[in-house]
């Protein structure tokens, strides 16, 4: 196994939010372009995702060998957008990669609630090491971050199906991951009485 090490906190912020940045200037600048390859016209979005999939295996590359490991998510992550980036190219099909955003989601809700059902948080599990709480408070994020998740699936589906590509790749690459950031940062502060501090042995 890869030895864990430290990464410049600039840095890995660079690696993990500059291809989604790069997939939105790409798209800007070929939108309204349409390109013949081997005897098919795909259009400027589909050659952006084209694109975007190998920008993202190499900033995820570089991060792996700067950290020496990659996270379950990142991993997840990464399958999902080669998965559902190839199906866009083979079948010219924009749509695939805007339920990407749907399918992810959804998974991320459906997982913490199989949790819930059994009693426990799969949260807790990824985060803990990160963020000690009580018990109690894992449970109550983890509810309220399924929910989150399972929000956030929806109103994919209602902008990628009612409002233009322009909107959805600007949500995609900026409303959302906001949404989530304040969505997260607004349930850790209301959760702070749960939060356990350095000797507190009360779990």
């Amino acid at each position: 196994m890869s030895e864990k090490k430290d990464v410049n906190p600039i840095l890995r912020q660079v690696l993990e939010l500059g291809p989604p940045v790069a997939f939105f200037v790409l798209y800007l600048k070929l939108r309204d372009q349409d390109f013949d390859i081997g005897g098919t016209t795909y259009s400027g979005f589909i050659v952006s995702t084209v694109l975007f999939v190998p920008l993202m295996l190499a900033a995820m590359a570089i991060l792996w060998r700067l950290t020496g490991k990659l996270s379950r998510l990142q991993i997840f992550t990464a399958f999902i957008v080669i998965f559902f980036g190839g199906l866009t190219a083979w079948f010219n099909d924009e749509r695939f990669f805007k339920m990407k955003t749907t399918i992810v989601y959804g998974i991320f809700s459906g997982l913490l609630g199989l949790g819930l059902v059994q009693g426990r948080s799969y949260l807790a599990f990824v985060m803990s090491d990160m963020l000690p709480m009580k018990e109690v408070g894992w449970m109550i994020l983890t509810r309220r971050l399924c929910l989150g998740f399972a929000v956030l699936a929806g109103a994919n589906e209602l902008v990628w199906r009612t409002m233009s590509t322009d909107l959805w790749v600007k949500i995609e690459t900026f409303g959302f991951p906001i949404a989530l950031f304040l969505f997260l940062w607004w349930q850790v502060m209301g959760l702070q009485k749960y939060l356990i501090e350095p000797g507190d042995s009360d779990l």
